[in-house]
């Protein structure tokens, strides 16, 4: 469904036409002028008539449909064809929700087409009305604010995701261990988090860099430094991304090695215990053989020692096992 519809001109809104063919004609015949028409989620029949009208090339509207496409940039003849992907990070439940934002530009119209709750295009064409010397520059100044809109929120996202991680570090290595099953599985949780946030950022560099260098119409080489910024934004954010996956192997290395260890301390524990309790079976067993000539067994003062010297042997072994770490 369209969403919103307008004609700019001079950097200006002069109005929201019904008919979209007409308003392109005359976006294309006056000077400075050019249509936005802003979608959300359509069909193939309701993308069949604007498709038609600004002669969007099939494949690309073939992914405007279908959405699930990972970020990029064609060219066709007469359209620049984008598609990035804007994230939303959730800090309550860790969780980073991704969106998509198809921006179609050609000479004198943008037509922006959302799948997913990413509140970008409605807030940058709120924002670009408001900044019309950014507008007098054209559809490709559309093209700009959304995309660094999207990557600043990429940075933003970067922060928070280092801001948990270090609280989950924390978790990992403190003294008490904390619940080894329950802390791989968040460590886990939060490696697919990070890979989510990198299959939106790390495939955006390409086209980001042909922005940056003009090499794409419809852009001109005034806003080269634009893109550039943008780029560099970028750049920024892919390093954070690849820090925190970085980090967070380390972290989950160091964690199945704590695992490792306090596994191996209480095998050597068990195994201090049951030597412990071995000594003095061995001794009871012994004498529990009931034979006639075994030394003390007619003797008053025979099941005390052997009482004694199971203590004796229980005592040596443990001062044994504690100097030694075992227990």
């Amino acid at each position: 469904m369209i969403v919103d519809c307008a004609i700019y001109r001079d950097g200006r809104r002069t109005g929201s036409p019904e008919d979209i063919s007409d308003a392109l004609e005359r976006a294309r015949v006056a000077e400075n002028s050019f249509i936005w028409v802003g979608m959300c989620e359509p069909t193939a029949e309701e993308f069949d008539l604007v498709a038609t009208e600004f002669g969007l090339h099939p494949l690309a509207v073939e992914d405007a449909v279908t959405a699930h496409q990972r970020p990029k940039m064609e060219v066709y003849r007469e359209t620049l064809f984008t598609v990035l992907k804007p994230l939303t990070y959730d800090d309550e439940k860790a969780r980073i929700s991704s969106s998509e934002l198809m921006v179609f530009l050609g000479e004198a119209f943008v037509v922006t087409v959302r799948h997913g709750r990413t509140p970008i295009a409605g807030s940058v064409r709120g924002a670009l009305e408001k900044d019309q010397k950014a507008l007098r520059h054209g559809p490709v100044a559309v093209l700009h604010a959304i995309c660094d809109a999207v990557v600043d929120d990429y940075l933003d996202i970067a922060q928070d995701l280092q801001v948990d991680l270090e609280e989950l570090e924390e978790q990992v290595f403190a003294p008490s261990g904390g619940d080894s099953q329950r802390l791989a599985g968040v460590i886990y949780a939060f490696k697919r988090q990070v890979l989510e946030f990198r299959r939106a950022t790390g495939p955006l560099t390409e086209p980001m860099a042909r922005l940056a260098d003009g090499t794409v119409p419809f852009t001109g080489r005034h806003m080269r430094p634009f893109f550039r910024d943008v780029a560099d934004h970028l750049s920024r954010a892919n390093e954070a991304g690849d820090g925190l996956d970085r980090l967070l192997s380390d972290i989950l290395t160091a964690h199945l090695t704590q695992v490792g260890v306090r596994q191996n301390d209480d095998m050597r524990k068990i195994s201090a215990w049951a030597a412990m309790a071995a000594a003095p079976t061995m001794i009871a067993g012994i004498y529990g053989m009931n034979f006639d000539h075994m030394p003390e067994l007619h003797q008053i003062w025979g099941y005390p020692a052997a009482l004694g010297l199971m203590a004796s042997v229980v005592t040596f072994l443990y001062l044994l096992f504690k100097r030694r770490g075992w227990l």
